[in-house]
């Protein structure tokens, strides 16, 4: 897979992308990262890449000009475009999971005011929010759905079936996970999951899995249909 990012701060993505497990994928060859920065695709002598809105208001508008270029350079016949901002479609790890199946992804990062229409026209495929909330800045989202797709490629994580057991990968939370000591300050570790019965622990973490969705997050059972199972309990 191959990642664009488009940003006036390229600068941001340094230290994300050059520790842990991304550092890891791009070495295994599982993901090619670029940091686009914008300015490059401007042709005045400022390198301006926004300018007021029309019709007055408040802050500064990223001009169609730099990103259509930078966009049309970057773009290949597999590429998908994904504009970051809190109007696009809510994140998740269904959305994680189809992304990581492109080629390529291409993130467009809007800064301050947001960006000119006409880029969501013309040259955005996708528009991704990771939450009801605004910030400064796309490059921090634009991250969080990296990471998200990243590790879902094969061999990223080490190994097949590494993410098969994690929050939301079965439409529901993930089960309590404990290590040693045994006991520690009085809270001790459940007797089963010492026991090596393997039948008896995965039994154990299904029930607790579903109990810590049921309490946290009861909207993925209705969404999976997964409640009718507390009916028949």
């Amino acid at each position: 897979m191959q990642i664009d990012v488009i940003t006036i701060f390229p600068e941001m993505l340094d230290g994300f992308l050059g520790v842990s497990m991304m550092k890891r994928a791009a070495q295994m060859g599982a993901v090619i990262f670029r940091a686009v920065n914008l300015r490059t695709f401007t042709t005045d002598v400022h390198r301006t890449t926004d300018d007021r809105p029309f019709g007055g208001g408040p802050g500064m508008v990223m001009k169609c000009e730099p990103v259509f270029a930078a966009v049309e350079a970057a773009r290949t016949a597999g590429s998908r475009v994904i504009l970051m901002t809190p109007q696009g479609r809510r994140f998740d790890q269904a959305t994680a999971r189809r992304l990581a199946d492109e080629q390529h992804l291409i993130f467009v990062c809007g800064h301050y005011e947001g960006v000119d229409e006409r880029i969501r026209q013309a040259v955005v495929d996708e528009e991704i929010s990771i939450g009801d909330y605004v910030l400064t800045n796309g490059v921090l989202p634009a991250a969080v759905v990296i990471d998200a797709v990243v590790r879902l490629l094969p061999n990223v994580l080490g190994g097949e079936g590494a993410t098969e057991e994690e929050s939301f990968a079965a439409g529901q939370l993930e089960y309590p996970q404990y290590t040693r000591p045994a006991e520690f300050r009085g809270l001790k570790v459940p007797e089963v999951l010492m026991s090596g019965n393997h039948a008896a622990i995965d039994r154990w973490r299904a029930e607790a899995a579903h109990r810590r969705t049921r309490e946290r997050r009861p909207d993925l059972l209705k969404e999976e249909g997964q409640d009718k199972h507390e009916q028949d309990t």
